[in-house]
């Protein structure tokens, strides 16, 4: 055999798998036409194993044949496979003898004296092609097959098959010296040049960033995909070299179609849904202008480049959110039609799913979301606020969707439910109502033998004293109770402090104390059992000295 029928053979041996590939994206006719077909031909389409077989012989298909209860399909398809086999390993001869003859069962084909298969009248029907017609056909089939089958295991197609056989070692025996060579060093290379680029970001930024642990992240990520291309090109060598042989041929088929196969129907299904991804292109632009512009007129807003009436300015965010998410719910409604997948029984049932578990497990949510709102939108409290909700007082810090974040006077971050403080008395110690301040008061309980106007003049004085408390207008007493010994009264005075009212109150407490130890007069609340002999005063002062401290 001459070097030039040694080139072809290889060559044909190496672009086969391409036409196995072109195969899998364009289906032929005969793969395609008999699947609509059973119900024209009477036959049941549930069962349609036993009644249809491909012919198949070194992984071609020939035809198809029909089969019956008695026979099925894959049983006739197998004997006929088995008499062609045979027929061509009989002989080495370039040319077959075909022969057509006719019998009770339809026309018997022949090769070389042997018969191979009947064509029936079920064949035919199941064809659409008149009886004579399809026996030729088939018998033309047979005849490459046998032909092919003789050429592809001559000694020449051996020494062409070694030869493909040996160029695809040596490639992949190169990539593979390449690969275990180059791998390290380009990891390498690609974690030293990212570590580089976030080196430089963090010098002109003067930010914090990890570039070390996003660098081995990355060159973690390239390893992986070094040894995933490793592995396919692994797997496809393989495939190559069995393919280059007629008896691993079926075999290297299979293995192809293991990844050839799903990838061709991903290809098919990318093309197929070219259409359906413009129109969500489309969408997608026209729903990212709409946002654009929404952002642009709320940013305006918050400049107060124009105002809107009574619009306040902390309701913009909450307002530029919802808007946001009516525009994006609106563009998914559009879109729903135009997504893979959007009408099969398997997205319907998890989009079902979904709403069902929302519906069962989101009311908690729900209420806090609304409540959130009507708490931005209510004008009950504003960040900055100092407001008692129950026992809680502190500083408004954060009202969110679902939560009202502050901070107490002991300096806790406390977290309350919008639902909660939806459905609380929210008392705002900041928020001025006719610009007089906020009320301070506290009671205290003196004893009936003591001069109500003296009494009065003390608290009036010890508010003088407090720091905060306003001067104007001026503090006054209201006699709280008539108690069974003692008379409550009441020491009222406004301050505009109201974030410093704990302190306030403390100073105020301090004060009452230290005017009416001045007077000799005894506070008797909260409890009262009998008149001492000497008032419950302190008659010196402290001379700053605990005991058990060094000296």
């Amino acid at each position: 055999m001459n070097t030039s029928m040694m080139v072809g053979r290889c060559l044909r041996n190496m672009l086969l798998w391409l036409c196995l590939t072109l195969t899998m994206i364009s289906p032929s006719w005969a793969q395609n036409a008999p699947a609509t077909e059973p119900e024209e031909a009477g036959l049941a389409t549930d069962d349609e194993d036993a009644f249809a077989a491909p012919v198949v012989v070194d992984g071609e298909e020939l035809f198809v044949v029909r089969g019956s209860s008695a026979l099925p399909a894959t049983a006739r398809a197998e004997k006929v496979q088995e008499r062609l086999e045979a027929v061509a390993e009989a002989s080495d001869a370039t040319e077959v003898d075909v022969k057509l003859l006719e019998n009770e069962f339809g026309i018997e084909i022949q090769i070389d004296g042997r018969m191979i298969t009947i064509t029936t009248e079920a064949d035919a029907t199941y064809e659409k092609f008149d009886l004579d017609i399809l026996a030729g056909l088939q018998a033309e089939a047979i005849e490459k097959s046998i032909l092919a089958y003789r050429d592809d295991r001559s000694g020449a197609a051996r020494v062409g098959s070694a030869f493909a056989a040996i160029i695809w070692t040596i490639l992949f025996a190169a990539i593979s010296v390449l690969f275990f060579r180059k791998r390290q060093q380009l990891v390498e290379f690609v974690t030293r040049t990212i570590r580089k680029q976030f080196a430089t970001v963090e010098e002109k930024t003067q930010a914090v960033i990890r570039g070390k642990a996003i660098a081995a992240i990355a060159g973690y990520l390239v390893n992986v995909m070094l040894w995933v291309g490793y592995l396919a090109l692994f797997y496809y060598y393989l495939s190559f070299v069995l393919l280059s042989f007629a008896e691993t041929r079926p075999v290297a088929e299979l293995l192809l179609n293991y990844v050839s196969q799903p990838l061709a129907n991903f290809a098919r299904g990318v093309i197929g849904f070219i259409p359906n991804l413009i129109v969500l292109g489309i969408i997608a632009a026209i729903t990212r202008t709409v946002l654009q512009a929404v952002a642009l007129f709320f940013s305006n807003l918050e400049q107060g480049i124009f105002a809107l009436g009574d619009f306040e300015k902390h309701w913009i965010a909450p307002t530029n959110m919802l808007v946001r998410l009516v525009v994006v719910i609106v563009a998914l409604v559009f879109a729903y039609p135009y997504i893979p997948g959007s009408d099969s029984r398997a997205f319907q049932g998890l989009t079902i799913l979904a709403g069902v578990m929302l519906s069962l497990g989101s009311n908690t949510v729900v209420s806090n979301m609304m409540a959130g709102l009507f708490v931005i939108y209510r004008r009950s409290t504003n960040i900055g606020d100092r407001v008692q909700i129950g026992d809680k007082t502190g500083d408004v810090v954060e009202i969110k969707l679902m939560e009202t974040l502050i901070r107490s006077t002991k300096n806790e971050l406390v977290s309350i439910p919008n639902s909660q403080l939806l459905n609380s008395e929210v008392v705002n110690l900041t928020r001025k109502i006719d610009g007089r301040g906020l009320l301070v008061h506290t009671t205290v309980g003196i004893g009936y033998e003591e001069p109500p106007a003296k009494v009065d003049a003390m608290l009036i004085e010890a508010a003088r004293r407090t720091k905060g408390l306003k001067k104007s207008p001026p503090p006054f007493v209201l006699w709280n109770k008539l108690a069974d010994f003692a008379i409550n009264y009441e020491i009222n005075a406004f301050t505009s402090r109201g974030e410093e009212l704990p302190k306030i109150l403390s100073d105020l407490h301090r004060n009452i104390v230290a005017v009416f130890n001045e007077n000799n007069t005894q506070i008797m609340t909260p409890f009262y059992t009998a008149d001492p002999d000497v008032p419950k005063v302190p008659n010196t002062e402290w001379d700053g000295t605990l005991n058990g401290d060094e000296k």
